[in-house]
């Protein structure tokens, strides 16, 4: 007589990832989401802009890194949807909720999808042709330009007084003097 093993009774698990999934993929999601949420309550206040220094640009472009483009993009559109709804998972030196989302640093926030799915694209693409650690250095340097621009952008447009310089605000966090 023959002893039933796992793979007979039909007890054998699949070996795959996370990723392959769809209640997979919603779980990294969601965890991805509360990681950006954790990092932007690591943040020191900087008295001479209305942007504090957080870990929420590491957080975004590690995750796109992470997940990928389309599921890093997700979780950066989930990410904003629960602080639009009023969840502390913005920096905790402002406003939450819809009026986070209308501050000065709401350029910073609205670039987070497209910052994790330029990630995710880039070190898929560069991981081809290079070393991991290269392409990742690649991916967050290039990942970096959307939050930059987009957060630097809208601080300049949203200024009160146009004449002085929030673009230099956004781009250099210590002005020499």
């Amino acid at each position: 007589m023959q002893s039933a093993t796992s793979s007979q009774l039909g007890l054998t698990h699949r070996s795959g990832s996370l990723q392959e999934s769809l209640s997979g993929k919603v779980i990294l999601t969601v965890a991805a989401s509360a990681f950006v949420a954790i990092c932007a309550h690591i943040s020191l206040p900087l008295p001479f802009t209305p942007v504090p220094l957080t870990l929420q640009n590491f957080a975004v472009i590690l995750v796109g890194m992470l997940l990928g483009p389309v599921a890093g993009f997700s979780a950066m559109v989930l990410y904003l949807a629960e602080g639009a709804m009023g969840l502390p998972v913005f920096t905790p030196h402002s406003v939450g909720g819809v009026a986070h989302l209308l501050g000065p640093n709401a350029g910073y926030l609205f670039s987070y999808p497209l910052a994790a799915a330029t990630a995710g694209w880039a070190v898929r693409v560069m991981q081809r042709i290079t070393t991991r650690f290269r392409a990742g250095l690649v991916a967050a340097t290039v990942a970096s330009a959307p939050i930059f621009l987009l957060g630097a952008g809208w601080a300049r447009s949203s200024a009160p007084h146009r004449h002085c310089s929030h673009m230099d605000h956004g781009h250099r966090p210590f002005p020499s003097r």
